[in-house]
């Protein structure tokens, strides 16, 4: 049995285990991360996520995600806050701006004096394949049905395909219902996050995610992107929104087409735990 050190954090509820592989041996498996994640029996999170060395030369580390359900995914914007803050703390990185390799590609992170951490998180995908997503042609906005109601989603990718809808009123939304609803038109072949926004003005929006592996969480910070660069194409938004989630807020900032996306919010740390493999 070998004894493996940990962090607890969290970007706005979106709750993180976050490993340090570089200076320990972890060997992972689903079966670890989903007895980890149970909220009942072990730590209790959204999404693992382990700090690893990189062999590439334009990076400072390897970043890697894991669901709760213990698929790997490739992108996490709260996350990738909560992982700067993280080796920043144990000192893996002494600069306030490094890269880091993801499953996505390279990322840029910033950390500020006051704590808000902001995250280049690239260029947003719009092509079905790139999502992937199972329609014929690429569109802003797409049709689905719902119980004879007529509603439009958009499909864009971060790294992980997000679906996001605009409604009136978003906490009248049963999101459990949607995302089976979703799921069940079998368009979106590795599955999908779906968020449901609420535009309260040209600056800022409410929203709620329902994450593939996870449930509702409390916040996700791709989604919020998704969301926002959703809102920008279709005339809703303006190019920098506050993003107010469930359990907090960010900053999303997209000046367009051949721009990347930039969010920026807090990473908090919790507590250190050591747990047996």
């Amino acid at each position: 049995m070998t004894q493996i050190k940990f962090s607890k954090m969290h970007g706005c509820g979106n709750d993180f285990m976050v490993i340090d592989a570089v200076n320990q041996n972890l060997q992972l498996t689903s079966e670890f991360i989903q007895r980890w994640s149970n909220r009942h029996t072990g730590v209790g999170f959204d999404q693992l996520l382990i700090v690893e060395p990189t062999t590439n030369e334009n990076a400072r580390l390897k970043y890697r995600i894991f669901n709760a359900d213990g698929g790997e995914v490739g992108q996490c914007g709260n996350g990738a806050r909560c992982f700067a803050a993280f080796v920043k703390r144990i000192g893996l990185v002494d600069t306030q701006q490094f890269w880091v390799e993801t499953k996505y590609g390279l990322l840029q992170l910033c950390q500020h004096a006051d704590g808000q951490v902001t995250v280049d998180m690239g260029f947003p995908q719009f092509a079905p394949k790139d999502i992937p997503c199972l329609v014929a042609e690429e569109k802003i906005a797409y049709p689905l049905n719902v119980n004879g109601q007529l509603m439009n989603y958009s499909v864009i990718s971060f790294g992980n395909p997000h679906c996001v809808l605009f409604a009136d009123d978003i906490n009248s939304i049963d999101l459990g219902f949607m995302a089976q609803t979703i799921t069940a038109e079998k368009i979106f072949p590795q599955g999908v996050n779906l968020g449901f926004a609420q535009v309260i003005s040209s600056e800022q929006i409410n929203l709620r995610v329902h994450e593939r592996g996870v449930g509702e969480t409390l916040a996700c910070g791709s989604g919020a992107c998704a969301a926002v660069v959703t809102g920008i194409r279709l005339n809703k938004l303006a190019p920098k929104v506050e993003v107010n989630l469930t359990g907090g807020k960010v900053t999303v900032a997209w000046e367009g087409e051949g721009y990347s996306v930039k969010m920026t919010g807090p990473a908090e740390h919790v507590y250190d735990g050591t747990i047996n493999v």
